[in-house]
C-alpha cells in the first residue's frame, strides 16, 4: 500500500484507497494527514497531563486542523505541514515548563520540523490502520475519530462567528487522547456515544452562531437562473465569507451566486438583503468540473467539497479558510477586526463574461429556508395534518450527496413516496430530489429544506418538538422515518448525534461505512436499528406499511 484511507463513502471498492484517494488526495497528502492527527493527539496529551483546561485559542486551532483533514477539503501539502509544525509548537509551549511532561509526551507523539519531513512521512507508515488487528477496537476508534472530525467542522464554523462551547473543547482533549490509552470495548462504545452527545452541543452552538449573526432563515424562493452581469460563484459553507464578499462587491456591477451547500444562505435575512445576491447556480458539489467551466467568472471555495480543479478554470478558482489545493490562489485569513480581502477576486470578475446556464435541466427556482425556527413554528400545522390524516408519515432524507449513480436511489424514493408523505431534508443530499415538483399538503410544501448539513440540528429539533406535542415517549412511536445518505465525516457526527438523541430505525446508504466492523455493525443494528438502504421500491413499501 502507498496509503490507506477509508474515511469517506466513495473509498475504493468500499474498503479503502491504497494508491491514491478517489477524492484526488495523494498518498503523500494522506501520510501528512496521519502525522497531523498524531501531532494533535500530542497537543491534547500535553493539555491533559498539565491538568489545565484547553485554552480557547488552542481549541480553535484543533478544530481548524481537524477540519483540514476532512474529505475534499485541503490537498495542499505545505499548508498541512504548517499545521503539523504549529501543533508541535503549541504542544512545546505547554511542555517547556515541565521537563517530565515533555519526556512523557515524546513517548507517544511525533516531533515535526520541515527538516524531518521525509522521516515523519515514513514514520506515518506505523500509524496506518490495520483492520485485522482487534477489528472491534479499531472500528470504534475510527468511528470516534471521524465523528470528532465532523463535530470539529461545526465547532470551527461557530468559532469563526465568535461562539464556542466548553463541553466541545473538553471533548477534543478526551477524544484525541483516547487512542493513546487502553480502553475496553464498553469504554470505546461510551466514548463514541459521548461523541454523539457532543456533536449535538456543537450543532446547537453553530445554530445559535448563525442565527445570531444572520437572523433566522425564512422560506425563500431562490432564483436558479443567470443574469447578464459578471458574477462570482461562492461554494462551501462559510456564511461569514459570503457576507464579507457581498459587502465588498456592492455597487461594483457584479452578481454573487451561491453553489452547492451555500444555497441555504439565500434564506438568511441579513444576507438576502443584498440585491446583488443573484441566486443559486448549479447543483451538487461533485458537478464542479462541468459547472465551474460554464460559470466563466471566479469561484471562491470557502470550506470542504472541493474537487481537483480542471485546467479550464484553474486560474479562476480561489480557496480560503481551511480549504486548499496546490497551485491554487489562497485568500488569507482575516486580521483581527478586519474583513478578508477579496479585491483580487473582484477585479478578476470584472474582466470575465457573464455565466452561461449550468444545465438545461435546472429549474428556474428552488425553495429554501425551513430551518429550526420555521420548522418549530410549523409544528402545530404539521400536528393537525398528522391528526387529520393529511400527512401520514414524515420522511427525513438528508445528509450528503456523491457522484455514484447508486444515489439515484434517493431520487426514486422521493418520486415514489405517496402524496401524504412530508419530506424533510438538509445537506447536499437534497440535490437528488429538490428539482422535482413534489407539490403541497394543505399549504405545506411536501419538501421542507432546513439548509446545509450544518443545519441538521433543525431536523432533530422538529422531531423533538413533535414528540413533545404528540406526548410520545419513544421516537419509534412517531410517524418519522430516516433515510439518510452519508459521504464524509460530518455525516458520521450527525449519525452519532441522532443516536445520542434516541433516534432508531435509520436507513443509511448507498453503502455502509467501510470502517465499521461486522460485530460493531451488529451492535448498531441491535441498539439503534440501523440498516442499509435496499431498493427504492422495498424501502418505500416498508416506510409506508404502517
Amino acid at each position: 500500500m502507498d496509503m490507506f484511507c477509508y474515511q469517506c463513502q466513495e473509498t475504493l471498492h468500499n474498503s479503502g484507497c491504497v494508491k491514491m484517494g478517489v477524492c484526488g488526495k495523494t498518498s503523500e497528502c494522506a501520510d501528512l494527514m496521519d502525522v497531523l492527527l498524531h501531532a494533535l493527539r500530542g497537543l491534547a496529551l500535553a493539555v491533559k497531563i498539565s491538568g489545565k483546561p484547553l485554552e480557547s485559542d488552542d481549541a480553535q486551532f484543533i478544530a481548524t486542523a481537524l477540519f483540514a483533514t476532512l474529505t475534499n477539503t485541503n490537498f495542499d501539502l505545505e499548508r498541512i505541514e504548517n499545521l503539523i509544525v504549529e501543533a508541535s509548537a503549541r504542544r512545546n509551549v505547554l511542555t517547556s515548563e515541565n521537563p517530565d511532561l515533555f519526556a512523557r509526551c515524546d513517548e507517544d507523539v511525533l516531533q515535526f520540523t520541515p527538516s524531518s519531513r521525509d522521516a515523519m512521512i515514513a514514520k506515518s507508515e506505523s500509524l496506518r490502520i490495520e483492520p485485522t488487528v482487534d477489528p472491534e477496537r479499531t472500528s470504534l476508534r475510527e468511528i470516534l475519530t471521524y465523528g470528532l472530525k465532523g463535530l470539529a467542522a461545526y465547532a470551527h464554523h461557530a468559532a469563526v462567528l465568535g461562539f464556542e462551547d466548553a463541553s466541545v473543547n473538553d471533548f477534543f482533549v478526551k477524544a484525541l487522547c483516547a487512542p493513546l490509552e487502553e480502553h475496553s470495548i464498553d469504554e470505546w462504545v461510551a466514548l463514541v456515544m459521548e461523541c454523539g452527545k457532543t456533536a449535538v452541543a456543537a450543532m446547537a452552538i453553530l445554530d445559535k452562531a448563525n442565527t445570531s449573526r444572520f437572523g433566522d432563515p425564512e422560506p425563500t424562493v431562490v432564483a436558479n437562473t443567470v443574469g447578464d452581469r459578471p458574477g462570482i460563484l461562492v461554494s462551501g459553507h462559510d456564511l461569514l465569507d459570503l457576507e464579507e464578499l457581498l459587502i465588498q462587491t456592492q455597487n461594483e456591477g457584479i452578481d454573487i451566486y451561491t453553489h452547492g451547500e451555500m444555497l441555504p444562505a439565500n434564506a438568511y435575512p441579513k444576507l438576502k438583503k443584498y440585491a446583488h445576491l443573484k441566486g443559486n447556480y448549479g447543483g451538487s458539489w461533485w458537478k464542479q468540473p462541468t459547472e465551474f467551466e460554464l460559470f466563466h467568472g471566479p469561484i471562491l471555495m470557502t470550506t470542504n467539497c472541493l474537487t481537483p480543479p480542471r485546467a479550464s478554470y484553474r486560474e479562476r478558482i480561489f480557496t480560503t479558510g481551511v480549504t486548499g489545493f496546490p497551485g491554487i490562489k489562497h485568500i488569507p485569513n482575516r486580521e483581527a477586526g478586519k474583513m478578508k480581502d477579496f479585491s483580487e477576486i473582484i477585479q478578476l470578475a470584472k474582466s470575465c463574461a457573464p455565466p452561461a446556464p449550468a444545465s438545461d435541466e435546472e429549474p428556474a427556482s428552488l425553495v429554501v429556508g425551513f430551518a429550526r425556527a420555521t420548522l418549530e413554528q410549523s409544528a402545530p400545522a404539521v400536528v393537525e395534518a398528522l391528526k387529520s390524516g393529511a400527512i401520514r408519515r414524515i420522511i427525513v432524507m438528508a445528509g450528503c450527496d456523491g457522484r455514484h449513480t447508486s444515489r439515484e436511489y434517493f431520487t426514486e424514493v422521493a418520486k415514489k413516496l405517496p402524496q401524504d408523505a412530508l419530506i424533510l431534508t438538509a445537506g447536499c443530499a437534497k440535490y437528488r430530489f429538490n428539482k422535482l415538483d413534489l407539490g403541497e399538503i394543505g399549504g405545506i410544501p411536501r419538501l421542507l429544506d432546513a439548509g446545509q448539513c450544518n443545519d441538521s440540528y433543525a431536523l432533530a429539533t422538529i422531531a423533538l418538538k413533535l414528540r413533545e406535542v404528540l406526548s410520545v415517549e419513544e421516537f419509534p412511536q412517531l410517524p418519522i422515518y430516516l433515510d439518510l445518505g452519508w459521504y464524509e465525516q460530518k455525516a458520521v457526527a450527525v449519525l452519532l448525534a441522532l443516536f445520542a438523541l434516541g433516534f432508531q430505525g435509520m436507513r443509511l446508504g448507498p453503502t455502509l461505512p467501510a470502517f465499521v466492523s461486522g460485530n460493531i455493525l451488529e451492535f448498531l443494528v441491535k441498539n439503534f436499528g440501523i440498516a442499509p438502504t435496499t431498493s427504492s421500491d422495498a424501502d418505500v413499501s416498508a416506510m409506508c406499511a404502517n
